[in-house]
Order: C-alpha cells, then structure tokens, then sequence
C-alpha cells in the first residue's frame, strides 16, 4: 500500500516533475525541435522527468531502501544533475529556436515561449529541491549532499559541455598543447565521475587509501592540471603567433567556431574556480560518513 508523503521535498519534486513534462510536451506537440541542438534540450527534460518520477515512485511505495544505491547521496546527486541539464536547455533552446527564427508562424512561436518559460522554472523547482536536500552544519550525512559532492556534479557537467565545444568542430589538434587541455579535461572528468560513482554506489571502501586523502589528493592534481589549461587554452586559440586565421561566422543562429573557443576558455576557467573551492572544501571538511 503506498503511503502519500507531502512533506515540502516531495511537493517539490512533484512540480518540477509537472514543470518537466509540460516543457517536453509543448516543444513535442507544436514547438518543434531538430538537430543535436534539439535532441540535446529534449534530452535534458525528459531525463530530468524520468529520474524525478522514478525517485517519486520509489518513495512512495518506500522501495528506496531496496535500491542498489545509496539514498542520501543518490537523490541529491540527480537532482543537481537535473538543475544543470534544464539550466543548459533552458539556455540552449531560445538560442537556436527564438533567436531570430522569422520562419515560423505566431503560435509555433508561443508555444517555443511557453516550453522556455516551464523549462525556467523547472531550474529553479530543482534548485530549491537541492537546497532542500544539501547538508546543513553538523548534520550527518552522504557526502554528495556536501559542498564537494555537489561541485563534483557541477566539475562533470561543465567538462562535458567543453567536450561538445571542443569536438564540433575539433579544436585540439592543432598543437600539442591544446591537446595538453584535452587531457585534463579528460582526466579530471573521468576522476570526478569515479568519485560520484563511489558515492552513489557505496563502494567508497574499496579504495586502498582513505577516501579523504583520496579527495585531496585528486582535488590538488584537479587545480594544477586546471591552472596549466586555464592558461594554454587561451594562449593557442587567441594569440595571433599560434590561433588560426579568424573567418567570419556565417550562421544565422547558434554559436560560431570562434565563439565556442571563447565558451570553452570561458568553462575552464570557471572548472578551475569550481576545484580550487573543492580542494578548499576537502581540505577543511571533517569527514562525513558516505
């Protein structure tokens, strides 16, 4: 028999479960959507009305102490992830379709505006789900509820997004510096994701050394890696000696080549900051149990 929850953090999850669907299904139904652009904005709702409802039937049929996760670091963990993915459609989709776009009717239009306005406040429906959720001062809990845990999920999200910008069209190959940065943006994303894998899985102990030192450890390596790409990625892209010949941009919409080395420089500048405060974070943080 499930039993009804309506405390403050399961009313949240089920408005941005609400706002999710109502984003998807206006953009499915009138507002239209196409290319990796398209699918990419599609994605990130329906991931974030998937998970939201799977965590809400789990709890309501209280299930989640049979889940192969940890359940104080797994909810947190999507719902940051779901803040950053609807944050990005939310950025992503007038861009490419209310940018400029004279070819679609009035109300193909409307419902593009309607989609955006949903899909903003599904961002901050999630928001307030992971300030519901996050660890307060001397409370007990998962590690990804934390400062570092959420900047973690913060660390991955950014590192993809550099991935897209970086591969289309591919902007690393031109010296042996840039792809330096590949590298560690690779490496510290990879780190990263193993970090949030052990957290959500439970398997922390499986590491030979503390999972404490670990996080130093990696966060430390993060910063230095990070500062020497913060300083290469802009040196090659931007330098007249070493960046290629700037050609106009030619697109109606979107972002140009030029424009997508800014946003990556831009990223990993900002990927640094996200670690400095990690190691910061790591370093002062009394170990909480995961």
């Amino acid at each position: 028999m499930p039993v009804v929850n309506t405390s403050p953090l399961m009313i949240v999850r089920l408005v941005a479960l609400v706002l999710t669907c109502v984003a998807f299904s206006l953009v499915v139904h009138k507002g239209g959507y196409s290319g990796g652009t398209g699918s990419w904005c599609m994605f990130c709702w329906c991931f974030s009305f998937s998970g939201t409802l799977l965590i809400l039937l789990l709890e309501l049929f209280g299930l989640q102490t049979r889940a192969p996760v940890s359940w104080r670091n797994f909810p947190i963990t999507f719902a940051m992830f779901a803040t950053l993915f609807c944050l990005s459609a939310s950025i992503i989709y007038p861009l490419y379709y209310l940018n400029g776009n004279q070819y679609v009717n009035d109300e193909v239009r409307d419902y593009r505006i309607a989609a955006e306005v949903f899909s903003c406040l599904a961002v901050i429906a999630y928001v307030c789900e992971v300030s519901m959720s996050r660890a307060r001062p001397g409370e007990v809990t998962g590690y990804m509820a934390t400062a570092p845990g959420l900047l973690k999920v913060c660390e991955t999200f950014i590192a993809c997004v550099i991935f897209v910008f970086i591969s289309n069209p591919v902007s690393y190959d031109r010296h042996e510096g840039l792809k330096w940065c590949l590298a560690v943006y690779c490496i510290c994303f990879i780190l990263s994701a193993v970090v949030i894998v052990l957290c959500v899985g439970e398997c922390t102990n499986f590491l030979p050394i503390p999972f404490n030192r670990f996080l130093s450890g990696y966060a430390l390596l993060a910063v230095l890696m990070y500062a020497t790409a913060t300083v290469i990625w802009p040196i090659y892209n931007f330098d007249k000696k070493y960046a290629p010949y700037d050609s106009p941009c030619g697109q109606p919409k979107g972002l140009c080549p030029r424009d997508k080395l800014v946003a990556i420089a831009v990223l990993t500048a900002l990927n640094f900051l996200l670690y400095l405060a990690d190691l910061f974070y790591s370093a002062r943080l009394i170990f909480i149990k995961v």
